[in-house]
């Protein structure tokens, strides 16, 4: 099923300001791009796009008070500027198993003062050496990395 398509049926007839959360694990993106979820969704505290076949967050809609957003298992590897710009209260960022390779391309995550959990399972990021010390020194706000606790 496509984005667009299941947006419209997870709001189940409700105007896009009622939802909170918005789950569309396992459904489509035409050309590897966000459809169907707009500002619109003001009060959007979660959302989950695992395994939707995503390649790019550059369609990222403003959304300030989403806090979780779940990316797990698609094709995204840098671009992570937008979320910063966009997504101001995140406090939960789930990338694992995305086509991240160097630390670098996470640096857009230090303008995200609230991120306290990143989570980069199963990315090439975390064959590097030194690969917990250095993201943790990136991103000094973060708290878990990968479900782990850091201890200071």
């Amino acid at each position: 099923m496509d984005m667009k398509k299941r947006v419209s049926l997870e709001l189940r007839h409700r105007p896009p300001t009622e939802v909170s959360e918005l789950v569309l694990d396992n459904c489509r993106t035409c050309d590897g791009k966000i459809e169907g979820i707009t500002g619109e969704f003001s009060n959007l505290e979660l959302l989950s796009l695992i395994n939707v076949g995503l390649t790019s967050v550059s369609d990222f809609p403003k959304l300030d008070k989403l806090k979780k957003l779940e990316l797990s298992d698609n094709r995204i590897s840098g671009g992570l500027e937008v979320l910063a710009e966009r997504l101001v209260s995140l406090t939960h960022l789930n990338l694992s198993g995305n086509k991240f390779k160097d630390i670098s391309t996470l640096e857009p995550l230090k303008k995200l003062p609230q991120l306290k959990s990143l989570d980069l399972f199963n990315c090439e990021v975390t064959n590097l050496a030194d690969y917990r010390e250095s993201i943790f020194k990136l991103l000094p706000q973060l708290t878990y990395l990968d479900g782990i606790f850091q201890e200071r």
